[in-house]
């Protein structure tokens, strides 16, 4: 007996444990996932409420001994009244029930709809196949930020996220933060996104946009404003210069290279618009959209093949010595 209750708790532990973390709906961090949390409770609540019933209802008639009738024919009028008053009232505290819940939905969704007056800034986030472009708008063309795959947002303050896409259909979900939202090429949509607290909130793409959508991931980072603002005016800075020969050397190769064509580094004369931005993609905590996590390694790995890793992406193999690769790999860990 004491086995089996020690098997049930720890199900149940371990089930639990999946309601938390960096990705879930069910550990809101911010009001609007407050709101869809809460929702989600209600609903659940409310209908294990009427499956117990249900089931109750069920068992009662099925241990309830059928009474012999007199006659085959004879009907018990006062037992008819009985079922028909059960049923009717069970019908309409079903349809009382559905209408709640929809009144419910709507006004949650436009809760979630609405865009905020008091956002602080302007993120505009594109979706792309299979990384997101996040640009930071500025009514001053010298502040505005380009970057990628990671939202940084000051905690505790409004950020306003306009949402387009470029080629097909994707979708915004950082489960802790908000619910979801499309991207859809030639619609502009948009969402109030807030921090409670500082934190690291991972979001993923919630439509099926094409061979790499598993690996077409995102990091909300909130900060102290503070560390936000930082971060923000070290960004807008120039690439780092190389401080070693074989930097030097790497970012030779990188500005010789088909790399220009797909890569822009501010402070250089590469100017791609294809892929990433990487004037600071050493800043970044993982690499290829959430596919690894940012290191020498992975960098090398992903230059060398990056096929291998993410089939599908736009970025071709590169032909590269083992000299070359290791440069061009000195030279980018540099940019932070």
């Amino acid at each position: 007996m004491r086995r089996g209750l020690g098997w049930i708790a720890a199900l149940s532990g371990s089930i639990l444990a999946g309601c938390n973390g960096v990705q879930s709906a069910l550990d809101p961090k911010g009001p609007a996932a407050d709101e869809l949390a809460n929702l989600i409770w209600l609903f659940t609540v409310l209908c294990a409420v009427i499956w117990v019933l249900v089931m109750a209802v069920l068992v009662t008639i099925m241990l309830r001994r059928r009474q012999r009738r007199i006659h085959p024919l004879h009907v018990d009028q006062a037992s008819e009244r009985t079922v028909s008053r059960v049923v009717i009232s069970a019908v309409a505290a079903t349809g009382i029930v559905l209408v709640a819940l929809t009144l419910l939905s709507f006004f949650a969704n436009r809760t979630l709809a609405g865009v905020g007056e008091d956002a602080v800034l302007t993120i505009r986030l594109t979706g792309q196949q299979w990384w997101w472009e996040v640009k930071y708008e500025n009514a001053e063309p010298s502040k505005i930020l380009t970057t990628a795959n990671e939202i940084h947002i000051p905690a505790g303050e409004q950020v306003r996220l306009v949402l387009q896409s470029d080629d097909v259909i994707h979708s915004f979900w950082v489960p802790s933060l908000h619910g979801k939202l499309d991207l859809i090429p030639g619609v502009v949509n948009s969402l109030t996104l807030k921090a409670d607290k500082p934190g690291v909130y991972r979001g993923q793409c919630a439509e099926f946009c094409g061979l790499q959508h598993a690996h077409m991931a995102m990091l909300v980072i909130a900060q102290p404003r503070a560390d936000f603002d930082a971060w923000y005016a070290d960004q807008l800075r120039d690439a780092a210069q190389p401080l070693t020969e074989e930097q030097s050397t790497g970012r030779d190769l990188f500005l010789d290279r088909p790399c220009v064509m797909c890569h822009r580094i501010q402070g250089t004369t590469a100017g791609g618009t294809t892929g990433p931005d990487l004037t600071h993609v050493a800043s970044r905590r993982t690499l290829a959209a959430g596919t690894l996590q940012m290191s020498r390694g992975s960098l090398a790995a992903w230059i060398a093949d990056p096929q291998s890793i993410k089939w599908g992406a736009k970025m071709p193999v590169m032909n590269l010595t083992g000299d070359e690769l290791n440069a061009i790999v000195a030279y980018l860990e540099n940019l932070k």
